[in-house]
Parts: C-alpha cells; structure tokens; sequence
C-alpha cells in the first residue's frame, strides 16, 4: 500500500472510531463523568494506571476507584485524613492493591502541592518532539516522597525501555484535543504533535500488519519507531491513528 493510500485508509478509521460512541465502552468515560479539570485529570491518571486486562473489569475497578474518593477525586486527594485512606486498603485489581492506591493519593497530593499539579510536572520537562522524557522524570518526582518499593513498578520508564502504554494514552486523553469530545485537550501548555501512540499488543499487531512498525517486542524502541511512522502520515496529530489501530484490532479482528 502506498503512503497515501495508508493515510487515506487510516484516516477513514480514525473518523469511524474518534467519536463519541467510543467512549460507551472505553475506559474514558470515567474521567467523563466530572467537569473540573483537576477531577478529570486525577480520574484519568487512576484509570490509565489500572487500564491493563479484560476492559469491563478496568471499567468496573475504576468507578469503584471514583466510588472510594466520594466521587469528588481532587478533593480526596488534597483533604484526605488518615482514616479515608483506610477505606482505600481493600481494592485491588490484578497485582495493582490497595497499598498501591493509597500511595498513590499521598503522591498525587505532593505533586500538586509541590509542583502545582498533574500538568506542571508533565510540562517541565517536554522535549519538541517527545514526552518520554517527561514520563520518566514524572516517575521520579512521583516517588520522591517515602513510598512502597513494590509501587513503583505501576509507574513505567520509557528510558528503561518501557512502550509506557498507559501513561501515553492518559496523556493522549490530557493533551489532544479532537474537536468530537472523545480527548479533552486540556493541557493547553503541550502540543498533540509531542504526544506517542498507546502501544499495547492490539495497536502493535495491526501496526506490523500495515507495514508502520518491524520491530517485534513492544517496548520503548518500538514505540519510537512506530511514532516515527505516524508522524509522517501526519506530524502535528499523530496519535491520532491510535482510534484506527485500536479500532482495527479490537473492534474488526484485522
């Protein structure tokens, strides 16, 4: 298939898929249930992290996720006493627990009071062309307060060669803005155009079909490489083609 072609062809299955139907049976819709944007940003970030296996059990641990912080996630995390995050212990979805959940509000809470927030840390340290960079010092300054070791691993490393999957389509919900109301785009301070594309094993299946990636393992190299293949169908929204690579692979077994 020729390049023009396969645009053509991937643009007409990020039209099909890049709209509001979408988010009936995807893990979006939790942070779409909440209007403020550190609500939605909070809600985004829990959901992506627990965003591996079986979609309705993601879907479910999510909003049992939302259910444990009242429903209101921002506040949870900025007021919380030591008694709310002992209601925190009990959920669990796959090996991410209820130790995990709770360090991960204490986190949270420092990164908002340390840094201003979910936006600013990513922010500090963008690259032009690339937000791996920022994924790995997010990491960091995620756990640079006392945490569980055993935490740590529900956070990925793009520089210790990690595709970083969920983080990248957390941050694909956070700063791409679609104009149909699936992304939010409300990251106003980083460009769709610095964004990579969710590389999980449906995304990476089709992209080896279609010719956009050789590369077998799934991993931060790549991602790169497949990245690279995007950008050239279209540089300033790239990970747009994750709705046609996911929609392909998920929703029409290609």
């Amino acid at each position: 298939m020729k390049t023009s072609e396969l645009k053509d062809f991937l643009d007409s299955k990020v039209e099909l898929y890049n709209n509001p139907k979408f988010i009936e049976s995807d893990p979006i819709q939790i942070p779409h249930q909440f209007n403020k944007k550190e609500d939605i940003e909070i809600a985004g970030f829990l959901t992506a992290t627990i965003a591996w296996g079986n979609r309705k059990s993601i879907i479910n641990n999510a909003k049992k996720m939302m259910q444990l912080l009242d429903n209101a996630p921002h506040d949870f995390v900025m007021h919380y006493q030591d008694n709310d995050l002992k209601t925190l212990e009990s959920f669990v979805h796959r090996t991410f627990n209820g130790n995990d959940f709770i360090q991960f509000i204490k986190s949270l809470q420092y990164i908002y009071n340390t840094y201003g927030g979910l936006e600013a840390v990513f922010s500090k340290h963008a690259q032009q062309g690339s937000l791996q960079n920022s994924i790995h010092h997010f990491k960091q300054s995620f756990f640079e307060i006392e945490h569980l070791q055993r935490t740590q691993k529900h956070v990925s490393d793009p520089l210790k060669n990690s595709a970083a999957k969920r983080i990248n389509m957390f941050l694909r919900w956070m700063v791409r803005q679609d104009n149909v109301g699936v992304d939010f785009g409300i990251w106003s301070s980083l460009s769709p155009s610095q964004l990579s594309c969710p590389l999980d094993v449906h995304s990476g299946n089709v992209a080896r079909k279609l010719g956009l990636l050789n590369r077998k393992q799934n991993d931060a190299k790549a991602l790169n490489e497949l990245d690279n293949s995007l950008r050239k169908l279209d540089p300033n929204d790239p990970v747009k083609y994750d709705f046609a690579l996911f929609g392909l692979g998920v929703f029409e077994g290609f």
